[in-house]
């Protein structure tokens, strides 16, 4: 989500020279100022770095070295580094609309999201219909989970241009982490209208009638998304999880085959196909998934569970209760590893201890049937 939001900041606003310093040396400035303009049009950013910090040892309050070595940095990916050059500009001309908009991009770009935002909204309050500012301004309240105060900057912003895909798409998923699946519906509509062919708000929709438990619109939505981009990080990972929910293991196995395929590395196929293979009654060629799945998520809980499983089956049992213990540890709730971790210390012969996990076990349980019900009678 965060490369999705960083990649839809633009360029900063480069500053002209203010007054040269007052002691002869304003030539020997001038042209550092000059060579390093020429150097950031060339994208030669090394060059203008230090024409700009030779700049800076005779004029420490020149405004546009001060701006445009910020600029430079952030352009070079080291946005942490141009915040205190633009603050220093700021304490020098703290009405400065130009250092004022290249802060809060570098506040952003830092993820730096709350003093982005607090920036962001006095600006979005003195240009109404800046589009920059408004996007930014919600794309630093989604990462700040502030979703209904994004999505109205996001809902400006797109009323400024109606046609930029990337603001509807992080709209959409700001009325989906509200629930709001009228507004997201219209969101999607408009996206169809600037791409019919768009995976991602398929995506969204498809995600939208799962949490409604309309698992067959759901389906036909990822079938959409595969259709209009096979290669689509997601696409055949969605369909796979919602025939895997409907108990469709062939087709969800197809699917889930077709991500990592494209995907190798994604730890939610690879921890669901280990597990659909693990039911077929195949723990040996179960266990590369669920290792690959730890390789990039080692905290991933379902894929210990799995790998702990599979370990039992192959009758590898220490090396079951070791799997299964770090499940419980990252997740003390989690009943099913808990009840499998039972099952194997009787195999073991530790039938206190296994008593005992199967115990936590059926107490979890309780307690999650109480809450369910307790959540029933409250609706």
């Amino acid at each position: 989500m965060w490369l999705l939001i960083a990649q839809c900041v633009a360029a900063q606003t480069a500053v002209p020279s203010n007054t040269p310093p007052p002691d002869g040396k304003e030539t020997q400035l001038h042209a550092y100022l000059e060579q390093a303009a020429q150097a950031m049009h060339k994208g030669d950013n090394a060059a203008a770095e230090e024409d700009l910090r030779r700049a800076l040892k005779i004029d420490p309050h020149s405004m546009a070295a001060l701006n445009n070595l910020g600029i430079v940095l952030a352009r070079m990916g080291r946005p942490a580094e141009a915040i205190p050059l633009y603050e220093t500009a700021l304490n020098l001309h703290r009405d400065d609309p130009s250092t004022q908009r290249n802060l809060a991009i570098a506040y952003f770009k830092a993820q730096r999201y709350l003093p982005a935002w607090q920036l962001l909204q006095l600006l979005a309050t003195k240009h109404p219909t800046d589009f920059q500012i408004l996007d930014l301004a919600g794309l630093s309240l989604f990462a700040l989970d502030r979703y209904p105060e994004a999505a109205e900057y996001l809902e400006r912003a797109n009323h400024v241009d109606a046609s930029d895909l990337e603001t509807l798409d992080m709209l959409g998923k700001a009325y989906l982490r509200t629930k709001d699946y009228k507004a997201l519906t219209s969101v999607f509509a408009r996206i169809m209208q600037v791409n019919p062919n768009s995976a991602s708000a398929h995506i969204m929709m498809g995600t939208a009638y799962d949490e409604m438990s309309n698992r067959e619109e759901a389906i036909k939505e990822y079938q959409a998304a595969v259709a209009a981009d096979p290669n689509f990080m997601g696409a055949h990972s969605g369909l796979g999880f919602e025939y895997w929910r409907e108990g469709e293991d062939e087709l969800a196995e197809k699917e889930f085959r077709a991500e990592l395929q494209r995907f190798p590395s994604d730890p939610v196929s690879n921890c669901i196909l280990g597990q659909i293979l693990l039911n077929e009654t195949h723990p040996a060629d179960s266990e590369p998934y669920f290792h690959a799945a730890l390789a990039v998520n080692p905290g991933y809980a379902e894929a210990l569970l799995g790998l702990g499983k599979a370990e039992l089956a192959l009758d590898h049992l220490q090396a079951s209760v070791e799997l299964l213990r770090k499940a419980i540890q990252i997740n003390p709730d989690y009943f099913e590893a808990h009840f499998a971790l039972g099952t194997v210390l009787k195999k073991l012969g530790k039938t206190a201890e296994a008593a005992n996990e199967q115990k936590i076990a059926l107490d979890i349980q309780e307690k999650r049937r109480e809450k369910a019900i307790k959540k029933n009678e409250s609706q």
